[in-house]
């Protein structure tokens, strides 16, 4: 199996023309040198400059270019667009599927760019793509379209904001540090919410498997960021609840990374980020995940977990439940059923999904002549739910908040 090791890349060429006060940017394509598995939907972490078959040749004869489009999008761009009818919804003016403006028109992601086509024109400097991506970041918290329809749309555009700030080859500086945490964010909340969505539409499915590519690259390049800026003496307060992520993408069963590599992958980062709570906590909820302790696992994320390492962990809650009913089933007298009352307060599920999530992983409940309603144990019928189960909250007061807090 293939080892990441998201700190020990090639590095991109710095830009001596940009002040102190100039934003840093990852190179969106290469640091990665290898691969890391997150459960199927994790892909390949290198990424790619200008094109996924050129892009290491492409990082080395960049010519020095420095973006000058004052839009969020280019005219000209835009201009074809409109001709083309290719406007997304959220970009057409007055409702005009061939009339755009420069207050609506996002730059799409190209994936065919040639470095033999680059002009300065074509690219947007940092603070417009800061502001770009204030813009996106607005829609995505506005309710008036189906989330599917802003989730493609923000999808692509930050990719061209990745896109941009890596042809310019700006590595250092708070700024970029700061978009590309945005954009970790953005494709966290998504990966949430899509999967939530999944388990009703199954056309979302291939969303949040592209989500996940796109969220494994964005780490990445805010590593190598982070990274560099170490390099000059620059830390952020950050720093530890975004390597965490790393960690908790290796909690699936399916392809996971072997001890042994994330070992090596935590021997590459400062002392500080190991000792980091935010770290510490997902390396002990790593522990109790293999060793199977349900019980700790579910307290840790119900008393320790932030907001976006909720959202990051939510997918496996469902495979550590299904685990707990497993030892619960095996472990128990066959002439004592288990009181659904018990595994509620055990697995932190809702008295009302009790029943069907045992219904999901194949074991049969009963009523008792009081109403009170039972699991017999020593069933022989068990399995683990398949990926179309429904989505089970896990019972929380704290983490609450955190279900409304999706935009």
């Amino acid at each position: 199996m293939e080892r990441w090791q998201p700190r020990h890349g090639r590095r991109g060429r710095g830009r001596g023309s940009y002040s102190s006060s100039s934003f840093s940017q990852s190179n969106d394509s290469g640091p990665s040198k290898t691969s890391n598995h997150v459960r199927k939907t994790t892909t390949n972490l290198s990424n790619s400059v200008i094109n996924n078959k050129q892009d290491h040749n492409d990082a080395e004869i960049l010519p020095n270019l420095i973006g000058t489009c004052p839009f969020m999008c280019p005219i000209e761009e835009r201009t074809q667009r409109e001709r083309l009818r290719d406007l997304a919804i959220f970009e057409r003016l007055n409702g005009n599927p061939s009339k755009s403006s420069s207050t609506l028109a996002v730059k799409k992601f190209c994936r065919t760019i040639s470095s033999k086509d680059l002009r300065d024109m074509d690219l947007r400097p940092l603070q417009v793509l800061e502001d770009t991506l204030n813009y996106l970041l607005t829609i995505f918290e506005s309710k008036e379209h189906p989330f599917e329809a802003v989730h493609d749309f923000i999808f692509d555009r930050t990719r061209s904001i990745r896109q941009d700030l890596s042809m310019q080859n700006i590595i250092t500086g708070d700024q970029a540090v700061s978009m590309y945490e945005r954009i970790v964010k953005f494709h966290i909340i998504s990966h949430y919410k899509l999967r939530i969505n999944a388990t009703a539409n199954s056309n979302v499915s291939p969303m949040h498997h592209l989500n996940m590519e796109q969220l494994t690259k964005t780490l990445a390049s805010l590593y190598h960021i982070y990274d560099t800026n170490h390099k000059s003496g620059n830390t952020y307060e950050t720093e530890g609840e975004f390597y965490s992520f790393y960690v908790l993408l290796h909690l699936g069963s399916d392809h996971q990374p072997t001890g042994e590599s994330l070992s090596l992958w935590f021997r590459s980062l400062p002392y500080s980020i190991i000792n980091s709570k935010e770290m510490m906590f997902s390396r002990r909820l790593l522990r109790y995940f293999r060793f199977g302790n349900y019980k700790c696992f579910l307290h840790a994320i119900e008393t320790e977990a932030s907001c976006l390492q909720y959202y990051v962990i939510e997918p496996y809650i469902s495979e550590i439940r299904a685990l707990g009913l497993a030892c619960l089933n095996h472990g128990g007298y066959k002439l004592n059923p288990y009181p659904l009352v018990d595994i509620c307060k055990i697995l932190l599920l809702e008295e009302s999904d009790a029943e069907s999530f045992c219904k999901d992983c194949g074991l049969d409940t009963f009523s008792s002549d009081e109403g009170l309603k039972f699991m017999p144990t020593k069933q022989t019928g068990f399995c683990y739910p398949k990926g179309s189960q429904r989505y089970y909250q896990l019972v929380s007061t704290r983490l609450k908040k955190f279900y409304n807090e999706v935009p």
